[in-house]
């Protein structure tokens, strides 16, 4: 019998490795990603008192289109920077969240240096 190896058990073992060494702050608080085949969401998100600052998803009333496609990452890493810039955050830390930094993960990240957050 043919073992598959469970993809989303390995990504949370790196999540769970890579949040071991970053945390957001609220002077620099984390920018985390999460991916689904349908949707692509993005939180900033202060650990220390455990509150979510801002947030922005392809699935917001704003948003039209497909949500699971580059275009739409984009769109959701700039919503996300405007949104932080209404509450006065400019520098953030950038959780993938154990994705690797490639396609849709890249393109939010993009979009939401091109809205104005620095990581």
């Amino acid at each position: 019998m043919v073992n598959k190896a469970d993809l989303n058990k390995a990504r949370l073992h790196r999540h769970t490795r890579v949040r071991g060494k970053i945390s957001g702050t609220g002077e620099c608080p984390r920018l985390n990603v999460f991916r689904s085949a349908k949707n692509i969401y993005a939180q900033i998100i202060d650990d220390e008192k455990g509150v979510t600052l801002a947030a922005a998803s392809s699935l917001d009333k704003e948003f039209s289109g497909n949500g699971g496609n580059k275009d739409a990452a984009r769109k959701v890493g700039e919503a996300v920077a405007k949104r932080a810039a209404e509450k006065g955050i400019e520098q953030v830390v950038f959780d993938r969240g154990g994705y690797v930094y490639h396609g849709r993960v890249k393109e939010l990240a993009e979009g939401a240096r091109e809205g104005g957050l620095k990581f």
